[in-house]
């Protein structure tokens, strides 16, 4: 075999006249009659091939050159010489090609189901994924893998100038109540009993924190059998990290200058001061937790405005939980959404399928105003319910700062659906205005975004239990303490408004991190079971041994884990967490190209002591 001495990305004119052999791929053939052209590829780039007869290669070299077809393997040794023809700009090596003397096709090809290449149009992502060996060789596709091994490598050289030690924790785990479903593995030494896959390494790395280890870095596996989304899945990356001694402040801030590395090795971008907002302004203002600031529409709650109007759909909501502090999740409210321009852009077919998407969020529909031009000029309401406004215009518009030429949206409904359904309907009006800049990879901005001091706990909605916001390891903020020591698992009001050390990183709408204080301290750790409603035997028999870690001299300790996923689909402009995985899975779960999952023989079955009720389809 012909050795390859350069890369199909690295001759340039500096290499004139030399002699040198390509390994690679056969990304275009093209028969010029005596003359073939032969563009070859590897992940590094494309270099153009001649084969000429008048230049003294063998025929027989000239034969199996036009024989070759596209994603054939072949290695070649030849001459570089200046492009014939001029320079081809559009690659790197355009200006200058091989001229073949020597030819060895490693391998032939079957006629592909599609060929990888950028410039055409793909095919679907079934085809794209049952064939991803082919799909992998299209040049954005090893950018990706590129971009991700940068991530790599720039993760682990800044955490170790900052003293972690990298620690390798177990994949099969123990089943604890963490938040989202685990995969089950049996085992065939002990009949009926499981390991869990790892939703997180989040208990190991607490213990490691109280076995002294101080810094703890891991770019780990993590699995949730969830249903996946365009930014989820089943099987993730995480950049998972801990420190002992240290507050909310140390670890924002060490984390701060990791995003600031990161982002300056690989976009050039200098990330500035990343601002704070606390959870209750997040939700006041954006109706979410993961606000995008690349858009400046605002919510508001105007509760106390629109109990003076003569409508019933606002009174009867805001008689709900009316004497209830302002936060409480079942009192109720009326939130509205300014949108600048939005009485020209949003058609009455828009707005009407409003209504139908908020219903997806628990809210009974969405009201709606136009501010248009009257006839003496000034500011006219239009639609809706206008009527109902029109005795306090002048301060509705002072109030929301309205202009002619905007629309207002409604949503009344308790604190919890009404903030939920105007926050998601925000994000949806921003794309129907086609306001929503590109992903940063494609020159929209980079807008990041501390959001802190979250509830440390919240109900689930069909349990009606409690369940923790973050995850049953976060401890309260240091000034919520006391509360939260004092508080009975039936004081609502007093749950809900204990506030958590939590923090996330939030870039462009999107979670990138997320972490907490943890909670070091025993009694503290055994009270938010008993708030979970746990029994102390079941906290014995899912977590004994973190209790018992932390009776032995547990630091104070904090972390944080970044979906590393996610970051690199922030650097190559992608919404879609399929395109920056090598073997992704689809949004059922499978794996096109292995056809995992799939059955297997009772006599595997028996061995680990399980009989499945479903048997494969004939």
């Amino acid at each position: 075999m012909l050795i390859r001495s350069h890369t199909c990305g690295q001759l340039r004119d500096a290499q004139v006249g030399q002699t040198v052999r390509l390994n690679g791929w056969v990304n275009s053939y093209r028969d010029h009659g005596e003359l073939i052209f032969i563009d070859l590829r590897d992940r590094y780039g494309i270099t153009q091939l001649v084969f000429e007869p008048e230049s003294g290669v063998a025929r027989d070299v000239i034969e199996a050159a036009d024989k070759l077809r596209n994603e054939d393997v072949v290695a070649v040794e030849g001459t570089v010489r200046v492009r014939i023809g001029g320079e081809n700009p559009k690659l790197a090596t355009g200006k200058i090609e091989i001229v073949v003397t020597k030819l060895e096709v490693l391998a032939k090809t079957d006629n592909p189901p599609f060929l990888p290449d950028d410039m055409v149009k793909l095919p679907n992502e079934e085809l794209r994924l049952t064939h991803r060996y082919i799909d992998l060789r299209r040049p954005s596709m090893q950018k990706v893998l590129a971009t991700r091994h940068k991530i790599y490598q720039t993760t682990r050289k800044y955490f170790d100038e900052n003293s972690f030690l990298e620690i390798e924790t177990p994949i099969l785990y123990k089943s604890t109540p963490e938040g989202a479903r685990e995969f089950l593995v049996p085992t065939r030494q002990v009949p009926g009993s499981f390991y869990a896959l790892p939703q997180s390494p989040q208990l190991f790395k607490q213990i490691l924190m109280v076995s002294g280890c101080d810094r703890y870095m891991q770019i780990c596996r993590c699995f949730r059998d969830e249903d996946p989304r365009a930014d989820r899945q089943a099987e993730f990356t995480q950049i998972d990290l801990e420190m002992s001694f240290v507050r909310r402040d140390q670890i924002m801030e060490m984390m701060e200058g990791f995003v600031r590395r990161l982002w300056k090795e690989l976009t050039g971008f200098d990330v500035p001061p990343i601002q704070r907002m606390d959870y209750r302004t997040a939700m006041e203002e954006y109706g979410i937790d993961r606000p995008d600031t690349r858009y400046d529409l605002r919510t508001k709650d105007i509760s106390e405005f629109a109990g003076k109007l003569d409508f019933g759909v606002f009174k009867t909501v805001l008689e709900k939980g009316k004497d209830r502090p302002k936060y409480y999740s079942k009192k109720g409210v009326v939130k509205a959404l300014r949108v600048p321009g939005g009485a020209e852009k949003l058609t009455r077919k828009l707005t009407d399928g409003y209504t139908e998407f908020v219903k997806g969020f628990g809210a009974g529909g969405v009201a709606v105003v136009k501010i248009i031009k009257g006839e003496d000029g000034g500011p006219k309401l239009d639609t809706g319910i206008a009527k109902f406004l029109e005795p306090m215009k002048a301060e509705f518009l002072a109030l929301l700062n309205c202009e002619i030429g905007d629309t207002v949206l409604f949503v009344a409904d308790t604190y919890s659906v009404a903030t939920k359904a105007i926050g998601e309907l925000r994000q949806k009006v921003a794309r129907d205005m086609g306001i929503v800049p590109k992903p940063g990879a494609e020159g929209g901005p980079w807008n990041f975004l501390w959001v802190v001091d979250f509830p440390m706990f919240e109900k689930n909605k069909d349990t009606g239990k409690w369940v923790a916001m973050h995850h049953p390891f976060t401890s309260p903020r240091d000034d919520q303490m006391q509360a939260f020591l004092n508080a009975d698992v039936d004081d609502e009001v007093t749950i809900e408004g204990i506030v958590s050390a939590g923090y996330d990183i939030v870039l462009n709408g999107q979670e990138i991190a997320g972490g907490s204080v943890r909670i070091h301290d025993r009694d503290v750790q055994s009270k938010v079971f008993k708030l979970l409603g746990m029994t102390p035997e079941q906290a014995k028999e899912k977590f004994s041994f973190l209790l018992e870690a932390l009776s032995f001299g547990a630091p104070p300790h904090a972390g944080v884990a970044f979906g590393l996923d996610r970051l690199v689909m922030n650097f190559v402009g992608t919404d879609n967490i399929r395109d920056v995985i090598a073997f992704p899975k689809t949004q059922i779960g499978a794996d096109l190209m292995t056809r995992a999952p799939s059955f297997v023989p009772d006599t595997q079955l028996k061995d680990v002591h399980i009989k499945s009720l479903e048997q494969p389809k004939a």
